[in-house]
């Protein structure tokens, strides 16, 4: 035991008096947007969305939406869309002369109003305006 104490202390009092050495601490992100590898990217995503418990209650679920859907549904939105067509290609012919050139005019059906302007340099400007809530949608185009 008596040479136990001494031999402590030469112990305790080499490993004060030893060099050290050491390295510096370096930060290395995880997260791709602030410097981190690419790679983590997708595993950063999907860790986010199996933890995400929060749901949007005005959201709608599209994917109900599809499976609700009915062949006579489908028929009657493309009927719709076929005379929305139709009637979209009478109106444009009212604008046309036989040149295939637009005319500048105004033509009115019951729910919408379109102007054909000249604006020059062979410009339109096309606007199309809903008369009942009074909304509307204006584009140039260039003469054929």
């Amino acid at each position: 035991m008596k040479t136990f104490l001494p031999l402590a202390s030469v112990l305790l009092t080499g490993a004060l008096f030893a060099p050290v050495h050491a390295t510096e601490l370096i930060y290395t992100p995880v997260n791709p947007n602030f410097g981190g590898s690419p790679l983590n990217g997708q595993w950063l995503l999907n860790s986010a969305q199996v933890t995400n418990k929060h749901t949007d209650p005005e959201a709608e679920d599209l994917g109900s939406s599809f499976e609700q859907r009915t062949p006579f549904q489908d028929f009657n939105d493309q009927l719709e869309r076929s005379v929305l067509s139709r009637l979209a290609s009478a109106a444009s012919s009212q604008f046309v002369d036989s040149n295939g050139k637009f005319v500048p005019g105004t033509f009115e059906t019951g729910s919408f109003t379109v102007s054909v302007v000249d604006i020059g340099g062979g410009a339109l400007t096309i606007t199309t305006t809903d008369r009942i809530t009074g909304a509307s949608t204006t584009f140039r185009v260039m003469q054929p």
